[in-house]
């Protein structure tokens, strides 16, 4: 059984630790309002551009003369994966179920018989994964929008991934991350971003719309798509980093809010330990000196 100091000593520890994770619970706290309404702000931009690009595509009939980031590069052998996940942990599950959403896809397209290569955005990514796949690692990014995170942040990445397209690293690119629900859930998404996905359109909303206005392209679409969509991707990839950082501070602060509240059930345990050790000792003074007593 511990002793008195020994009780005493974890339950001073346990309070400077519950001290702690109370502190990075309010600033999660603080740090998931501006997080959340930059996702929420982000959101319209990115539909926008879908809409767009659903109507630039709407009539186009998609063959060799088409952007390369549209018809792709005619095959589906090498698959890329970006990787989103954060620098820094504290924050429950939040990076496990990334990480293991992505090596359930590496080991499926490995059985259809893909070549999958990684593109990690995250510290805690890139150090799961590499563990496992490093010989897959095409390229990894850490720090990003450390202060705060911009559109330029995600356009410096997005450059990089059509590079390596370009320079036919890969055939496909899925994007791997947590979508912002709520400060309890985030939801694993994937999304593929080259080459660009066409957009689906509601058959009687097209309908209503050709109806209603007849919209007429200068230059074509094909060079207007030519120039928007590397903006798109840029886009995909912003909303997907703001989308993550909203998690994260989410997640951070369930999980600190439950470590907090763990640490006081363990203060109050270790008391009542202490205590009745504590009782047990008196008593047992009190019958030495007792028996002490009597045998004079």
């Amino acid at each position: 059984m511990p002793s008195l100091k020994d009780l005493k000593v974890r339950i001073e520890s346990v309070k400077s630790t519950r001290k702690i994770t109370s502190a990075m619970k309010m600033v999660a706290a603080s740090k998931l309002r501006r997080a959340q309404e930059q996702a929420e702000a982000g959101r319209p931009y990115a539909q926008a551009m879908t809409r767009i690009i659903a109507s630039l595509t709407a009539n186009l009939v998609v063959d060799s003369s088409s952007p390369k980031l549209l018809s792709g590069s005619g095959k589906k052998e090498v698959i890329a994966l970006v990787v989103v996940t954060s620098d820094r942990g504290l924050c429950g599950g939040f990076n496990s179920s990334i990480v293991r959403e992505a090596r359930r896809q590496i080991r499926k397209l490995k059985a259809e018989g893909k070549q999958v290569k990684l593109i990690t955005i995250g510290r805690k990514g890139r150090d799961q994964l590499r563990r496992e796949f490093a010989d897959m690692m095409l390229a990894t990014y850490e720090d990003v929008g450390r202060r705060k995170l911009g559109f330029a942040d995600a356009d410096a990445i997005s450059k990089k991934v059509q590079d390596l397209y370009e320079e036919g690293a890969f055939d496909e690119a899925h994007m791997i991350y947590n979508r912002f629900k709520n400060v309890i859930t985030q939801v694993v998404t994937q999304q593929q971003i080259i080459p660009v996905p066409m957009p689906e359109v509601d058959a009687t909303k097209a309908k209503e719309t050709t109806a209603s206005a007849v919209y007429e392209f200068e230059p074509d679409e094909t060079a207007i798509l030519a120039d928007l969509l590397p903006k798109n991707i840029s886009v995909m990839l912003y909303s997907a980093l703001l989308e993550s950082a909203a998690g994260e501070q989410g997640a951070r602060m369930n999980a600190m809010d439950n470590a907090t509240r763990n640490a006081g059930d363990m203060i109050g345990r270790l008391s009542l330990q202490y205590n009745r050790a504590r009782q047990a000792y008196i008593t047992k003074e009190m019958i030495e000196i007792v028996t002490g007593a009597e045998a004079v």
